[in-house]
């Protein structure tokens, strides 16, 4: 009979130990606890520690609160103005409220990653190529704040940060945006020699300004260009005659002899002209009004004479 009163107590014992380590939870420092008890949530939320629940009854239910790293696939979209592109994401969420992700959503992490999907597509069309690819931080501005909607407030669920990883081009659109830097970068280098020669060239005015009010630097700057030039192995070079030297020959040279031009004649002045011509008699050479003048023989015209006798006849006359 005590025997089986100690096997009792033994059996009794050892279900109130299996009954106390079922009862017993041990929340991490990380972790949130929810307790359902009888299929229904209990308001309380339990923190870090250890925890005793009704074995049967409770039901606990333990929460990641750190902050999740979601991975978007990558999504294939056409921007607003027609480039088709493939663009993939990187989301980071955590969990503010473990009532509302435990109850209001089967699975939040999926849940998550189909929002961050559909939104990506979203941005996508809603997008230019430029800005997807020079303009990241307002797209992911963007892109947080349409997938935090819909799940801060009905998910308990909020969105840090997202991040647009690779944007993937096709390789048209590739060699002809690599045509262009290749333009952009030809026309600066175009644009930075012409500015270096006009910056040279006026350099070189104002030294040539400067070595012509001295010779003395000319003729220096001569020797200095044939120390380069000699410092070549390969180069023959010509000395033309210094200028200095024909100068100096040119100013000892006499000065020929050349004959004194003729002094010019002046001109005879036309008061003495006119009175060296003869004196014309007034009277004499002066014609008479009265007269009419003669008429020269030669004003007179030639008629030739008449062989016939009845043109040689007297207009009145008889025949005799």
């Amino acid at each position: 009979m005590e025997s089986v009163l100690l096997a009792f107590i033994a059996v009794v014992g050892f279900f109130l130990l299996v009954a106390i380590a079922r009862g017993v939870r041990v929340v991490q420092q990380y972790e949130t606890g929810i307790v359902f008890r009888l299929g229904r949530i209990q308001s309380e939320v339990r923190g870090p520690g250890l925890h005793l629940i009704v074995p049967i009854v409770d039901r606990m239910q333990k929460v990641n609160m750190q902050i999740i790293t979601l991975g978007v696939p990558a999504q294939e979209g056409i921007t607003r103005d027609n480039v088709s592109v493939r663009v993939d994401a990187v989301v980071y969420f955590r969990v503010i409220d473990p009532i509302k992700a435990v109850v209001n959503v089967q699975n939040y992490l999926f849940a998550v990653s189909q929002v961050a999907q559909t939104s990506l597509r979203s941005v996508i069309g809603q997008s230019e190529l430029d800005q997807l690819l020079s303009d990241r931080d307002t797209l992911n501005a963007q892109l947080k704040a349409v997938i935090d909607e819909p799940t801060e407030g009905p998910w308990g669920i909020r969105i840090e940060r997202v991040e647009i990883k690779d944007v993937a081009l096709p390789e048209g659109m590739k060699r002809s945006m690599s045509r262009q830097a290749e333009a952009e970068r030809e026309r600066r280098a175009r644009i930075i020699t012409a500015d270096g020669e006009f910056q040279a060239s006026k350099r070189l005015a104002a030294a040539a300004r400067q070595m012509s009010s001295d010779p003395a630097a000319l003729q220096l700057r001569m020797l200095q260009t044939v120390v380069e030039v000699a410092a070549e192995k390969n180069s023959t070079l010509v000395m033309p005659l210094p200028v200095e030297l024909l100068r100096f020959f040119d100013k000892m040279a006499p000065a020929a002899e050349q004959p004194a031009p003729a002094p010019a004649e002046e001109p005879e002045p036309v008061e003495e002209a006119l009175d060296e011509l003869p004196a014309i008699d007034a009277a004499a050479g002066a014609p008479d009004p009265a007269v009419p003048p003669a008429v020269a023989p030669a004003d007179v015209p030639f008629r030739a004479p008449d062989a016939s006798p009845a043109a040689n006849r007297p207009a009145g006359g008889a025949e005799g």
